[in-house]
């Protein structure tokens, strides 16, 4: 394990983090492999429990900063480097990956949801969502405004996916995602949880797979 200087300008918290990101296997790996987070290995663990990423699949990146998500996505649904496939939107950049087109914006605003369609230029096969608003220390709050955002791309996914449709996104336990969980059921055939490895054992975080869109 790297250690690193104590410092009088930095928070207790600040250290911490740092200490966890520079020891963390999956940001090594990152870093080795090219990968714009650990992120990415979180979705290609759940994909290969559910292997829904296909080729010329297409795909809605929600919350797409900095690129993980894109690039495990694009890589593994591009058939022609020349065809876009994977589509994503964040409230921060993101610089260009193969296969990918990014804008900035907000999924709260409807101007973005017509914006990703037509990016993409027909309607998904794949709608993933890795949202999390940023966290204050309040386990509800945090929990709450999370929800919040899984509940704002769930209502994307009902609204453009395919029939017969995937839908992936993270959730945080906490009690009120029971009401976002039964929503899902109404909505899709199969609805499953998953915590992969790459999530932090302490994190609260996991995901919510829904695999085939009613009709």
């Amino acid at each position: 394990k790297q250690k690193i200087k104590k410092s009088s300008k930095r928070k207790l918290s600040s250290t911490t983090w740092i200490k966890r990101q520079i020891n963390d296997p999956y940001v090594i790996e990152a870093r080795n492999i090219g990968y714009k987070s650990r992120a990415a290995f979180k979705l290609l663990q759940i994909n290969d429990k559910f292997k829904f990423l296909k080729p010329n699949k297409k795909v809605i990146d929600l919350g797409c900063a900095p690129g993980g998500w894109l690039q495990v996505a694009s890589k593994k649904v591009l058939s022609n480097e020349k065809n876009i496939r994977v589509v994503g939107v964040d409230i921060l950049p993101v610089e260009n990956i193969v296969g990918c087109k990014t804008f900035v914006g907000d999924i709260n605003d409807l101007d973005t949801n017509s914006k990703l369609i037509n990016l993409l230029g027909d309607y998904p096969d794949l709608i993933l969502s890795d949202m999390a608003a940023n966290v204050i220390g309040h386990k509800q709050t945090d929990h709450l405004k999370t929800t919040h955002l899984a509940e704002i791309a769930l209502d994307f996914a009902l609204k453009n996916l395919k029939n017969n449709g995937i839908f992936l996104v993270k959730t945080f336990k906490g009690g009120t995602e029971i009401d976002l969980l039964n929503k899902m059921k109404k909505s899709f055939k199969v609805v499953k949880n998953i915590k992969p490895l790459a999530s932090r054992r302490e994190s609260i975080e996991s995901y919510t797979i829904c695999i085939d869109l009613k009709t």
